[in-house]
């Protein structure tokens, strides 16, 4: 078979594509891995309670089960649900949304897709532009997103060194360039995958200069405001007519439904509703229907408040105090755990690569992320990019435990051979 030059980019191996494998065989071929690789959010039995009753009154509705498997919705979704996303965020933070400032995707992976792809690459007038990404490392599905070459360029950030063996990421704005060349600004927060939550300032900092270069910012809120809110700091959403916030339901426990959701000026939603209709024809119903009640009442709110955040919270001080237990005198830093669900770890002067080191994890059952993975845009002559991996505490908390003591013995096995 011979393939085009989009078949040879994305029918080829990428980092997402190894960590979406992952996810398949750890469920369905070798269920007795340790999965700490994948998003999977953790389950969480009130929180499923509640999308359980939502669905069983939908399968109880006639017409709801009709408008849930026997229509296509609108490429922009379904109008009742984006008013009442609009008042939602309105009543919250005191925004001045419409309908018209919102669109539904299958996911927000599709949804980044056509966002990036619509901004930047080859331009009409032959140029070419890339995204910038301000903080990296950055979310791994980024990374091969673009239709062209050099799609992504990015800041190498600052590293503020805590004590207790923490480190944390800071946007390094000395070094940050926009020039003509530069289609968008683009962070995700809470950051995937170092749980680093971008203070207001940082964020302030970045719409100043998105807006002063005439190009968006594109916040990327899946783990984060107004929900899921899976954040352990203080921190403010963030919206304007210059901003691009991308929200979704997967954290909130609903991965499978596929659902993002995109804010952003009328000009760039009609755009993007256009291109999402010859990409996906339609929206899926199954997440805005599980989600409408929660959304209209604010219960959607109160979920991530009450159950999801300190679900987490709980979990990422248990996982960071195994892994100092389990680490001892080996070189290592975690950052500083402020939202998402995994902790990045630095092992400064790590022997062998970070894919070596996953590769002798995947061999004794653990499946862990190489952190080389998450540097889209940034040159490979950093040593810091194969020093790192990405763990996810999700899953049940002795299978969190195993899992960190199997990375503690090959991290020391690396350091010591």
């Amino acid at each position: 078979m011979e393939l085009s030059q989009f078949g040879h980019k994305f029918a080829g191996s990428t980092g997402i594509v190894e960590l979406m494998d992952d996810l398949g065989s750890a469920l369905n071929e070798n269920p007795e891995m340790i999965f700490m690789g994948g998003g999977n959010p953790g389950r969480i039995p009130e929180v499923e309670a509640v999308f359980k009753r939502r669905l069983e009154s939908v399968l109880q509705d006639p017409a709801q089960l009709h408008s849930l498997m026997g229509i296509y919705q609108s490429p922009q979704g379904d109008k009742q649900f984006l008013t009442d996303i609009a008042a939602l965020l309105n009543k919250q933070f005191g925004w001045t949304l419409s309908e018209r400032n919102i669109a539904v995707s299958n996911g927000s992976q599709p949804a980044f897709f056509i966002l990036y792809n619509m901004l930047a690459g080859k331009m009409m007038d032959g140029s070419h532009r890339s995204v910038h990404l301000p903080l990296a490392p950055e979310y791994i599905g980024y990374t091969d997103i673009g239709l062209t070459d050099r799609f992504f360029t990015a800041t190498r950030p600052e590293i503020e060194l805590l004590d207790d063996h923490l480190f944390k990421y800071h946007v390094d704005f000395s070094k940050l360039k926009v020039d003509q060349d530069t289609a968008a600004l683009c962070v995700s927060r809470p950051t995937n995958p170092t749980g680093n939550v971008l203070t207001d300032g940082e964020v302030e900092h970045l719409d100043e200069i998105a807006r002063e270069s005439g190009i968006p910012l594109i916040i990327d809120s899946a783990y984060g405001l107004p929900f899921p809110g899976i954040l352990f700091t203080e921190a403010r959403p963030h919206w304007n007519e210059n901003t691009v916030l991308v929200l979704s339901l997967s954290k909130l426990g609903l991965p499978g439904v596929r659902t993002g959701i995109v804010v952003g000026s009328e000009e760039l939603i009609s755009a993007f509703t256009n291109a999402n209709t010859v990409v996906s024809l339609a929206c899926g119903n199954f997440g805005p229907t599980i989600a409408r009640e929660l959304v209209k009442s604010g219960e959607i709110l109160s979920l991530g408040r009450d159950l999801i955040k300190p679900f987490y919270q709980d979990r990422a001080t248990q996982a960071v105090e195994w892994f100092r237990q389990a680490l001892g005198n080996v070189p290592y830093r975690i950052h500083k755990p402020e939202g998402a669900i995994f902790l990045w770890l630095w092992f400064e002067g790590l022997p062998i690569s970070s894919q070596t080191l996953y590769e002798r994890l995947k061999d004794r059952g653990v499946l862990i992320v190489p952190g080389h993975n998450f540097f889209p845009g940034m040159d490979s002559d950093w040593p810091h990019q194969q020093e790192c991996i990405r763990v996810s505490y999700a899953q049940d908390a002795g299978s969190v435990r195993n899992g960190i003591n199997v990375i503690a013995q090959e991290v020391l096995k690396a350091f010591t051979e």
